[in-house]
C-alpha cells in the first residue's frame, strides 16, 4: 500500500497522519483472487457434496425377494431364479440372481447359493452320469451334499440364503454361511 501524508489545519500544531491507501495492483489481486477462489470453491463444494451423498443416505435393511410359492418346493432341490434390486452409489441395476431351493425332511424350507466355493463356478443338482443326489461343479469336479456339505474338492460348504416364509410364498434375504451343516 502506498502511503500519503495528509496535514490537518488546525490552530496549534499540525500533525502529520500518515494514511494508507490500496494500489490498483492490490485491488485488482484482492478482487480477482477473491473471485477466482469463490468460482472454484463452488464446483469444489458441489462434487464434495456429489461425492459424500451415497454415504449420508439411509442404509435400507436387508430386502428380501419373492421368489417362489411353497406349493412348488419339493424335497428334490430345483434352481430359482429372481431379481435383486441393487443400489451402487447412484446406479440401480437389478441382476439375476439364482438359488437352489429344497424342502428338508423336517419340512423347513432353505435355499442354497449356487455358486461353488472352490473358484466361483455354477454348480447343478445331480447331473447326469456324474453325482447322483448331489450338487456337481463341473469345473474342477466339487461335490456337495443336499445341505449343502462339500463332499470332494471344495474347502467350505455352499452358502445359504436367509428365508421368509408369508402368504404361502418363498422370500430369499441375504446370503449366509451355511447353518445346516
Amino acid at each position: 500500500m502506498s502511503e500519503h501524508t495528509i496535514q490537518h489545519p488546525t490552530e496549534g500544531q499540525q500533525p502529520k497522519t500518515k494514511m494508507r491507501e490500496m494500489s490498483r495492483r492490490q485491488f485488482l489481486n484482492y478482487t480477482l483472487g477473491g473471485t477466482g477462489g469463490f468460482l472454484i470453491g463452488i464446483p469444489l463444494v458441489w462434487n464434495l457434496r456429489f461425492a459424500i451423498d451415497p454415504l449420508l443416505q439411509a442404509k435400507s435393511q436387508s430386502n428380501f425377494v419373492k421368489v417362489a410359492e411353497v406349493s412348488e418346493i419339493t424335497s428334490t432341490p430345483t434352481r430359482f431364479k429372481f431379481q435383486v434390486e441393487q443400489v451402487d452409489g447412484w446406479y440401480y441395476s437389478k441382476p439375476e440372481m439364482e438359488a437352489w431351493i429344497a424342502k428338508a425332511p423336517d419340512g423347513t424350507i432353505y435355499a442354497l447359493s449356487p455358486k461353488c466355493k472352490h473358484l466361483g463356478c455354477v454348480v447343478s443338482w445331480a447331473p447326469e452320469g456324474h453325482a447322483p443326489n448331489e450338487f456337481y461343479c463341473p469345473c474342477h469336479g466339487a461335490r456337495y451334499t443336499i445341505d449343502g456339505k462339500e463332499l470332494a474338492v471344495a474347502s467350505a460348504p455352499l452358502d445359504e440364503y436367509e428365508v421368509k416364509l408369508q402368504d404361502g410364498f418363498v422370500y430369499l434375504g441375504p446370503i449366509k454361511a451355511n447353518t445346516r451343516v
